[in-house]
């Protein structure tokens, strides 16, 4: 089980897509007009150490959705590779650094337990989830001595590799009154 996640009733300055306006145009598959930023879903899991808050929004720009997982640190990652989307400041939590999630190991590391265990989102401690979760569970491999997580940040049905991985987290939402799935990470 994922846990639960404690949310906030909390200000964010700047708010999480005013945030996400800034960073997106940067993103090479980023191809929509950060002016209209709508959000459309979210999903979190839990750190298991309690510090890091991991979220994933799926923001719409135009008649395109982009699957965008952050995660929410105290202090900064000690990482130069770490991704940082930019700073909010949270009414009650002060400072929080903002990063690119695929960039972040509590992330990577959370979302692969997902999918080895066939797990879902986390519960959260107030308010109505907007979308569901489930890993796939896998089939252990002799051979894998390495395995890796993939992303599918444009969700159009047209950015997963039909290669078959070894495992797969699927999200399910509501978007225009209509109900859609689709495969948002593949893990090879």
């Amino acid at each position: 089980m994922s846990g639960t996640a404690k949310i906030h009733d909390a200000e964010l300055k700047p708010s999480k897509l005013e945030l996400l306006a800034g960073w997106l145009p940067n993103q090479p598959w980023f191809d929509g007009d950060a002016g209209d930023l709508r959000r459309v879903a979210a999903f979190r899991f839990v750190d298991p150490d309690g510090e890091v808050g991991i979220e994933t929004l799926l923001v719409a720009s135009g008649d395109r959705l982009y699957q965008v997982p952050l995660t929410y640190r105290p202090e900064p990652l000690d990482d130069e590779l770490a991704v940082l989307v930019g700073t909010i400041e949270h009414s009650d939590l002060g400072t929080r650094y903002c990063y690119d999630a695929t960039s972040d190991p509590v992330y990577v590391a959370e979302l692969i337990r997902v999918i080895h265990e066939a797990d879902n989102e986390a519960e959260l401690s107030r308010g109505e989830k907007s979308m569901t979760v489930r890993g796939s569970g896998i089939v252990p491999v002799s051979n894998a001595s390495m395995e890796a997580a993939r992303l599918v940040r444009v969700l159009d049905g047209d950015h997963v590799r039909t290669a078959q991985p070894l495992g797969t987290l699927t999200g399910t939402w509501t978007q225009d009154g209509v109900e859609r799935t689709e495969i948002l990470a593949t893990l090879r």
